[in-house]
């Protein structure tokens, strides 16, 4: 490798070749448009529920008394035609797109019958939450925007303590490491930072995806760490010892309380913006129920998930600080920047390298691979290993 961090860092950029950069650049820039896209779907969306008057049938179904069984049936029915209704859009974007730039292997039938599975989970767990939120929305008056960032934060909790045990499983097969020199090497940089060795797996997340990768599940009792089979068939010992360290470091710096906690926050901001825009995207839609009729959900969703979309430049900041911080521990406790390098150069196949500061504040929920890898390189300069090499 070069000698100055910027030469470095720009041989690792130049590794990939321009063909690859082109293909990440359409890629990513793709992906930008497709929040817009996303927003023009979902209004349109929410515009056809609305007026299909779907959810009043489902609402005069049962009578007053059973109001929290109404709440759960409406949230369930909404949840399955919005969900048929946007079907050809996620086909286009989360299987088709995905299999033409080379990010999933998956074959069609899988994608759907994995989809019918999200489908029963979320029309059930939704259910379950709006029946909590609309009982808010009755009871606490004017302030139940304040109250429904506790729910938030007790949904988002109770999501992350059962989802390596309950849902991911679901979807995926998550096994120990097997044995080898990779296991004997990951189970040391556990044992140094203190993490049981039955928290850390292997997945088959080859399955869904072909990006290389590995991710932090769980709160509590249920944290655990996962590598893809991707990252484990594709990187050198070094660059997997490289990323585990900075998995070990979400784990270790608790990035996940930090998350519910801002995740909770905001959602209380969104509410409050909810609460006071509502009528009016209310009367845009041609809807006539008010906030605190279940009847009126389509319109909820669509205006939360619009402030949550303008907030997205919030919550990418989040995350990038939390993944910086994740790639500094990784520097300091395991010491191997060009495997670190290598590895995130892997990561650019599918989240151009190059974007400017403002597009990486905007859209970027990790810092490009461009910084990252100057980081460590930069780290590389202030502390050469003593022998000379990695």
């Amino acid at each position: 490798m070069a000698d100055s961090p910027q030469a470095a860092t720009q041989a690792y950029i130049n590794s990939l070749g321009p063909e690859a950069l082109e293909l990440a650049r359409a890629y990513t820039l793709g992906n930008h448009w497709l929040i817009l896209w996303g927003l023009i779907v979902s209004a349109l969306v929410t515009w056809v529920i609305v007026k299909s008057g779907v959810l009043d049938k489902v609402h005069a179904m049962l009578s007053d008394r059973w109001t929290n069984a109404r709440v759960f049936l409406v949230a369930i029915a909404f949840t399955i035609v919005s969900t048929l209704l946007t079907l050809p859009y996620a086909l286009y974007t989360d299987w088709w797109r995905e299999t033409e730039y080379g990010r999933t292997s998956q074959p069609l039938g899988d994608f759907l019958s994995q989809g019918a599975i999200g489908l029963v989970l979320s029309s059930v767990i939704g259910g379950l939450f709006f029946i909590g939120l609309y009982f808010l929305l009755r009871r606490a008056g004017r302030a139940w925007w304040a109250w429904a960032g506790g729910l938030v934060a007790v949904t988002i909790s109770a999501a992350l303590l059962l989802s390596p045990v309950v849902i991911e499983p679901l979807f995926n097969d998550y096994q120990p490491v097997p044995e080898g020199e990779v296991r004997d090497a990951i189970l040391v940089m556990a044992k140094e930072a203190d993490i049981p060795e039955d928290r850390i797996f292997i997945y088959d997340g080859s399955r869904q995806s072909n990006n290389f990768t590995a991710n932090v599940s769980g709160i509590g009792g249920s944290a655990r760490i996962a590598i893809s089979d991707v990252a484990l068939t594709e990187a050198s010992l070094d660059e997997v010892r490289a990323v585990t360290g900075h998995e070990i470091g979400h784990y270790v710096l608790g990035h996940v309380w930090r998350s519910i906690g801002v995740l909770s926050v905001l959602a209380v901001a969104v509410f409050f913006l909810t609460a006071r825009t509502y009528p009016f995207f209310a009367r845009l839609f041609g809807s006539s129920a008010a906030i605190d009729d279940v009847r009126g959900l389509p319109v909820f969703l669509f205006v939360v998930g619009l402030f949550f979309t303008l907030a997205q430049p919030i919550t990418n900041t989040l995350t990038r600080v939390g993944e910086r911080e994740a790639d500094q521990y990784s520097l300091e406790t395991v010491n191997l920047p060009d495997a670190l390098s290598g590895a995130l150069i892997k990561t650019a196949e599918y989240r151009y390298p190059q974007a400017g500061p403002v597009e990486e504040a905007i859209f970027y929920t990790h810092p490009t691979v461009e910084n990252r890898v100057r980081a460590a390189m930069e780290w590389k300069a202030a502390n050469p290993p003593a022998n000379g090499g990695e």
